[in-house]
């Protein structure tokens, strides 16, 4: 019966000791999760109005995305009429230069024949006289 006396109070006296050491502990435990609490509400707080940016940005982005998207296809026509506008200007510059090219040469007869005339009204002005 002392064993048991002397086990129930070794039992006791480490009950109370784990008792003085375990409650500070529990109260750094509370503390920590209020400071927790706090934290996390004061970060969805500051969170939401960011959140709300973020979605209106977003927003605005698939707009813009959206629209971006139905003038591609103006922009594909632009191009080709783009394209189109460049082979009618080498159209007309090939043409431009047949003209040039052609104009030269009868300007070169031109000049060949007045030449020429000039000499046979030459020549047959110094036969008559």
């Amino acid at each position: 019966m002392i064993v048991i006396g002397i086990s129930v109070t070794v039992m006791a006296i480490t009950l109370v000791v784990l008792a003085c050491f375990m409650i500070p502990a529990f109260v750094e435990i509370r503390k920590t999760a209020v400071a927790s609490r706090e934290f996390i509400a004061c970060v969805e707080k500051d969170m939401k109005p960011v959140l709300q940016n973020l979605q209106g940005a977003l927003t605005d982005l698939k707009v813009i995305t959206e629209e971006a998207s139905s003038k591609i296809e103006d922009v594909g026509l632009f191009m080709e009429e783009l394209g189109n506008a460049g082979r009618t200007i080498r159209t007309i510059n090939s043409v431009v230069g047949s003209v040039t090219g052609l104009m030269s040469k009868t300007s070169l007869w031109m000049t060949g024949a007045k030449v020429a005339g000039k000499i046979l009204v030459d020549r047959i002005t110094n036969k008559r006289g």
